[in-house]
């Protein structure tokens, strides 16, 4: 259930109609507004709840909420959210571009990569310390090693940074040295995961699974935000389709799809939708004409030699080429990346 409160409504009348919500067995997240206040009641709801909500003198109007996920819903939350995070800025006009190597690998890789990123313009710093791979015999990752090395090289150049958690135990760490969350597309329904996410202050990417429907990936970004946690960014990296010619298919109808249903941020990964290093700036100026709110984008200085996803990490070179490619596009349609 939505329930508006009215114009210039108090703290304590959004305190009041909250305790009772909360009495009637229901959870209330209250969403402030640029225009007024507006309290999602989630659970089981109730008319004469409902009728008695409205019949408050602060309340403008109570209504069911249609779509099945309530709190990611534009009924909920009409004008779109924006997470801001040190020098990072997704939505609001802002296209916030994360670079950097699919897995940190030593000191001298993440700083360069780090420092190239920033020189190119890149607002974020995406590097793997927990490194979920196809097979067991692949590098896993530095762990914390790899994630005191990211929060180092992201304070000498005041990157944001991002990385991605596996497993609900290790939340807390992560959270110690990353200012961004990442849920990869292998743990999207891992619900235990998306619920520990959800009690923490922390940004959180969500990324699609490979067979994900819209619903379903919508129905994940519930369980962080019911958790508590708003700041939640939507990523698109490709889902898997008969096609062969691209590691995934990356449909870039879910960027617009998405905007007329949730207030959240989208972003796109063209790394690993297409898997190849070639199609990742085209990919990435089609996506920003197409209204996304952000780029994940793979660059390794030596790709060659990359201990994992080296055939669709860009060079610090061509990634330069592609924002700067990628300004121009964005001029276009009045938006500002980076």
């Amino acid at each position: 259930m939505i329930v508006v409160m009215k114009r210039g409504t108090s703290e304590e009348a959004v305190k009041d109609v909250s305790g009772r919500i909360e009495e009637m067995g229901m959870k209330a997240h209250v969403i402030v507004g640029t225009d007024r206040t507006v309290l999602a009641a989630v659970g089981k709801e109730s008319e004469t709840l409902r009728q008695e909500l409205e019949a408050h003198p602060q309340v403008e109007q109570a209504m069911p909420i249609l779509a099945p996920y309530k709190i990611a819903s534009r009924e909920t939350k009409p004008e779109p959210s924006t997470v801001t995070v040190k020098s990072l800025k997704i939505g609001g006009g802002h296209i916030g571009v994360i670079a950097g190597p699919c897995s940190i690998e030593s000191e001298s890789q993440i700083f360069e990569s780090a420092q190239r990123v920033k020189e190119s313009g890149a607002t974020g710093l995406r590097g793997g310390a927990f490194k979920p791979r196809t097979s067991p015999y692949s590098f896993q990752g530095m762990k914390e090693e790899g994630l005191k090395l990211l929060q180092a090289a992201g304070q000498e150049t005041g990157l944001a940074t991002v990385t991605e958690v596996m497993a609900p135990h290790d939340v807390d760490l992560v959270c110690r040295y990353a200012d961004v969350l990442q849920i990869g597309a292998r743990n999207m329904q891992n619900y235990t995961l998306l619920e520990a996410v959800g009690g923490v202050d922390t940004p959180v990417v969500l990324k699609r699974g490979a067979s994900a429907t819209m619903d379903e990936f919508l129905l994940a970004a519930e369980y962080i935000l019911n958790g508590g946690n708003q700041q939640v960014i939507l990523c698109e990296r490709g889902i898997r389709t008969f096609e062969s010619h691209t590691r995934f298919t990356l449909p870039l109808a879910t960027v617009p799809y998405l905007q007329e249903r949730t207030h959240l941020p989208v972003v796109i990964d063209p790394s690993h939708g297409t898997g190849v290093a070639s199609l990742v700036p085209p990919m990435c100026l089609a996506a920003i004409a197409g209204g996304c709110d952000g780029l994940l984008i793979e660059v390794h200085p030596d790709p060659t030699h990359a201990v994992s996803d080296g055939p669709q990490s860009l060079t610090p070179e061509a990634f330069d080429d592609t924002m700067r490619r990628g300004h121009q596009v964005a001029a276009a349609v009045d938006r500002k990346l980076g």
